[in-house]
């Protein structure tokens, strides 16, 4: 009878989502993902059931963490706008980085797999969704403090700053000037004033 497999699964997730973020899904082999999380083909089937299974619990692994990061980050100030802006400071910082060069795990799933997986879709439409959702919820915090003028839509900025985002982080692909990034950000910010 065959032992099953110990291993820690976030730690497998970030080794898998790393390979498939710096390779893309169909350029990571099997071969590829068992050296990445140092677990046999056989171990990595009857834990994620095929390489698609694992690829989209590492999809899930990076959405989660993502969504936990911009929580917290929303959370550190007492004036939503102010968390707000903080975070989309901390995104002119870590543009430049050479690390953000990979862009984002995300938006590289929608534009590898989006369109052709519906499942993949629905993942990554949630994560977004997700994240739009904490966005609304700190706008719509700010707008009864007062801190957010009332003829402002809270949905309709929310999903702004969400797409925002995501095109930031195609920008960091880029290897932006500091000054560019800060650029962009000022003008996205406006719409908060």
């Amino acid at each position: 009878m065959a032992r099953p497999a110990e291993f820690e699964r976030d730690d497998v997730l970030e080794k898998a989502m790393q390979a498939f973020w710096i390779q893309g899904y169909h350029a990571t082999s099997m071969a590829d993902l068992s050296a990445a999380t140092e677990l046999g083909p056989g171990s990595i089937y009857a834990a994620f059931q095929s390489k698609e299974g694992l690829f989209l619990a590492a999809l899930d692994h990076y959405g989660a963490r993502s969504v936990a990061n911009i929580e917290q980050a929303l959370s550190k100030s007492e004036s939503p706008l102010e968390a707000i802006r903080d975070y989309f400071g901390n995104l002119v910082k870590e543009a430049v980085k050479p690390q953000a060069q990979r862009s984002c795990f995300l938006v590289n799933t929608v534009l590898e797999l989006a369109r052709g997986n519906a499942g993949v879709q629905r993942r990554v439409n949630c994560h977004l969704a997700r994240i739009e959702t904490l966005f609304r919820n700190a706008l719509e915090g700010a707008q009864a403090r007062g801190e957010l003028a009332p003829g402002k839509d809270p949905a309709s900025l929310a999903a702004f700053l969400m797409t925002s985002i995501w095109g930031l982080r195609v920008l960091a692909g880029t290897g932006p000037q500091s000054a560019r990034t800060q650029a962009v950000v000022g003008q996205i910010l406006i719409l908060l004033s």
